[in-house]
């Protein structure tokens, strides 16, 4: 146990932004795809992981309109429309006008996008 314990905290100390950023999306996406595989009786589940979701793709576009981002001008842009997009889908899904698909297909983009970049 001990020695898990061990090997645990020098990895994480190892963890680079991209590999944190990763580890968020893959989190919350697991989560938006396991709730929505109950259908109704996971609304709840679904709400806060939408809930999750958003509060990731808040703190992402924040990010990318800071003036001192080093992330090419373009990709920001295309970063912030996601945002956006995002927020309005999880609207949408939540009154139940839309299917979470959409949020769970972006973000396995960014994922991809991530593991490539890294």
């Amino acid at each position: 146990m001990l020695a898990e314990r061990g090997y645990l905290s020098q990895t994480s100390a190892t963890r680079t932004p991209r590999g944190i950023e990763y580890e968020a999306f893959a989190r919350v996406t697991r989560r938006l795809a396991a709730a929505a595989k109950t259908g109704t009786a996971g609304f709840a589940e679904l709400s806060a992981a939408i809930y999750d979701n958003r509060r990731l793709w808040t703190i992402l576009a924040a990010d990318v309109a800071d003036k001192d981002n080093a992330l090419p001008e373009d990709l920001r842009a295309r970063i912030f429309y996601l945002a956006e997009f995002t927020d309005h889908h999880s609207s949408q899904v939540l009154a139940k006008k839309a299917t979470v698909k959409a949020l769970i297909d972006i973000n396995a983009a960014i994922m991809r996008g991530l593991s490539r970049a890294g």
